[in-house]
């Protein structure tokens, strides 16, 4: 048997987020559009006597180190599908990727450990089946193994891969503090709750998939949205100055991702998001304040480090 294995797996974020009615198994039914962008866990597992999780990086103290951890939930639910007795293995995960900040990180490290442990063990198993056991682990962590540019439904786990011509080029701007997904949703029922009024299903985007298709950045701007948004501005409310700051930093647009409380804001080109990102990290409005490139591939096989 191998010694270990390692992949590297791309953050996430939602260019389209639309929320329908709580449903009675405690879900929301979506309608989303995920991107992939140019920013990386890295995931190694190797054999051991027993299970270890470690992680490095940004984040690194909010991000359980134990059985809990979603990468080690993925591992034993491969072993179980496998069959496999003794799923005891050493998990590393350097991160990059934002810790509670809607780009799907968790999520992103729950599949580069099914697609390593899937190496270390030589299992002989299909994508499919990968993304099968995915699906049991989190809305997002199919499309971590996926990447590139899909249309999610359901809980946002079945997806539908999109055609997207060109690169996107985005800032993303990482809050100081972080927010609890389940918080956000709960918020939005509750302020939607307040209003009295009737939640629809959640629309396909087709207006957005034409736009990514064509590659024009400037039909895709004013096509950015997030339901979930104004709840997680009614928790946070300084990500409101976020948002107008980097309007006026020169972004074309700018949603927050996901759940938040991270901001993204998508730029003209390469050059505009340098120009944007340095103007907002003079700006003290985040922690961190990162350039990125979308979309990009799913969870791949890397060389160990």
């Amino acid at each position: 048997m191998m010694g270990g294995a390692s992949a590297r797996v791309p953050a996430k974020i939602n260019l389209h987020l639309g929320v329908g009615p709580l449903r009675e198994d405690g879900y929301h039914e979506l309608s989303t559009v995920f991107c992939a962008l140019s920013l990386y866990d890295d995931v190694t597992v190797r054999a051991d006597d027993y299970l270890s999780v470690t992680v490095t990086g940004d984040g690194r103290r909010d991000v359980p180190a134990d059985r809990s951890n979603l990468a080690a939930r993925a591992v034993f639910a491969l072993a179980e599908y496998a069959g496999l007795p003794d799923a005891n293995v050493a998990i590393e995960i350097a991160k990059q990727i934002p810790v509670a900040g809607g780009m799907a990180g968790g999520s992103a490290d729950a599949a580069g450990a099914l697609l390593a442990a899937a190496r270390l063990w030589r299992l002989d198993i299909e994508r499919e089946a990968l993304m099968e056991i995915a699906a049991t682990l989190g809305s997002d962590v199919p499309f971590a193994l996926l990447g590139g540019a899909a249309l999610g439904t359901n809980r946002g786990e079945k997806l539908l891969p999109m055609l997207h011509r060109g690169e996107l080029h985005w800032v993303i701007v990482v809050a100081k503090g972080g927010l609890s997904t389940p918080a956000v949703y709960q918020e939005l029922d509750r302020l939607r709750a307040g209003r009295g009024e009737a939640v629809p299903p959640p629309q396909r985007p087709d207006e957005l998939m034409v736009a990514l298709a064509s590659g024009d950045v400037h039909a895709v701007a004013p096509l950015l949205h997030n339901d979930l948004q104004p709840a997680a501005l009614s928790l946070q409310p300084l990500l409101r100055r976020t948002l107008r700051a980097g309007k006026e930093a020169g972004a074309l647009a700018g949603i927050v991702s996901g759940s938040g409380p991270t901001c993204v804001f998508l730029c003209h080109d390469e050059d505009a998001s340098i120009a944007v990102a340095a103007e907002l990290s003079g700006l003290g409005v985040a922690k961190a304040v990162r350039t990125a490139h979308g979309p990009v591939p799913g969870a791949r096989l890397t060389p160990m480090h």
